[in-house]
């Protein structure tokens, strides 16, 4: 009978949308695209009782576990940022709308952007605790401040993401380039850093419209690659953010965060997927992983399907409900690599040409039995006596970049 090796991611668009019950955004490196994106009508919204509804519901099956929307109608524009809203998404960052668009050139106001910032600190937990959302706070908007966001802003005031001078919060105001370049560099803790280089020439062209007290800030931001200027050298600190921008920063900001997601792992691949599992391979120990069948893989930069994934390649993984949602290949594996294994035969798998697609071998590794599967070439040599090619005999596989060329078939 003739198998399908691989599930295919097949939309366009793939984002994965975690459970997320506050507001989140988006913002990047201005010169990603060059072109400026209008300010978004549809912005989230309070109900009258105001509790925070942001048009997407926490999502659960009848077991009570995370349903994982995956598929965002509306990032045709947005394309460059699919993998930092990816990657966020998987970290329960933040997420889109119930309608199935993520609306990535809206606008961001300053209390999601608060709200992602506290969560990709790893203190969404704090946050959200009953002592934190019952903070009376002195700002003198603190009326305004939705009820479902108090914990974050106590949270935000406890981590020195405000300053001593800020008695507003203005939630509902637009968040721009120079103030959200602000927010994430103190959520990276370096402020001490930023007073230091606020003495730094900057050269935008608009660099006169930077205030003093924020050239550090961008400074400093500049220097660790979370973002810099347009085409036309200017960085327009008063622009507003968008929600793909503000994903693409806030990404960047948490690949220099301590990393404290317990739902994330790092190995090595060690097998090609098959039947929808990765193998990882850490410190000599081999994992198996259930992958969500529109996981979302990164390798190279690209968006790929699981089957481009290579043995060699050292990925990270997200999981939630112990199966895998993101995979991104942090170094690419060896090319031009030869290898040879023996083992006994587990099975095989044929192509729609009645051709070897791929084997499974069975070996015992440091005393414990793990079983290998390998693409096989189409051309495969098959040597050795054919006819003890079957379940349990043994046989030495030898090929390049962990695709078989050829089997044999041991007396």
């Amino acid at each position: 009978m003739k198998q399908q090796l691989f599930k295919k991611v097949v939309a366009t668009g793939l984002v994965l949308t975690m459970v997320m019950g506050g507001g989140t955004a988006a913002f990047a490196k201005g010169n990603e695209h060059g072109n400026d994106h209008g300010k978004g009508s549809d912005k989230w919204n309070y109900n009258s009782n105001n509790n925070y509804n942001n048009n997407s519901m926490d999502k659960f099956d009848v077991k009570g576990n995370i349903q994982i929307r995956i598929n965002f109608d509306d990032l045709k524009s947005a394309q460059w940022a699919m993998r930092y809203i990816a990657s966020l998404a998987s970290k329960r960052v933040f997420e889109g709308y119930e309608d199935g668009t993520f609306k990535p050139d809206n606008s961001v106001s300053r209390i999601e952007a608060i709200t992602a910032a506290v969560r990709l600190m790893g203190l969404r937990e704090k946050a959200e605790s009953s002592t934190e959302m019952q903070t009376k706070l002195n700002f003198k908007d603190a009326d305004k401040i939705p009820s479902w966001a108090v914990g974050y802003v106590a949270v935000a005031l406890e981590n020195d993401l405000f300053t001593e001078n800020d008695d507003a919060v203005q939630p509902q105001k637009d968040a721009d380039r120079l103030w959200a370049t602000t927010l994430l560099v103190k959520a990276l803790k370096l402020e001490t850093e930023a007073k230091a280089k606020m003495n730094t020439s900057l050269t935008f062209k608009d660099a006169k419209h930077i205030p003093a007290g924020s050239v550090g800030y961008v400074a400093v931001a500049i220097e660790k690659g979370l973002v810099d200027g347009f085409e036309d050298n200017t960085f327009r600190p008063g622009q507003s953010v968008t929600r793909a921008q503000l994903a693409a920063l806030l990404d960047r900001t948490g690949n220099q965060l301590p990393d404290q997601d317990q739902n994330a792992s790092s190995g090595t691949v060690s097998t090609a997927v098959y039947n929808n599992v990765l193998s990882l391979t850490k410190s000599g120990a081999t994992t198996q992983y259930v992958l969500h069948p529109d996981a979302f893989v990164l390798r190279n930069g690209v968006k790929v399907s699981v089957s481009a994934l290579q043995v060699g390649d050292e990925v990270k993984v997200r999981s939630y409900n112990n199966t895998v949602v993101f995979i991104e290949v942090t170094k690419l594996a060896q090319v031009n690599q030869s290898f040879g294994v023996v083992g006994t035969l587990n099975g095989t798998t044929l192509n729609a040409q009645g051709k070897i697609a791929t084997i499974s071998i069975n070996q015992n590794v440091n005393g414990v039995n793990q079983t290998a599967v390998y693409n096989v070439a189409a051309d495969v040599a098959l040597t050795g006596n054919l006819s003890l090619f079957t379940q349990g005999h043994l046989v030495e596989l030898k090929g390049q970049n962990q695709v078989v060329t050829s089997i044999d078939v041991k007396a």
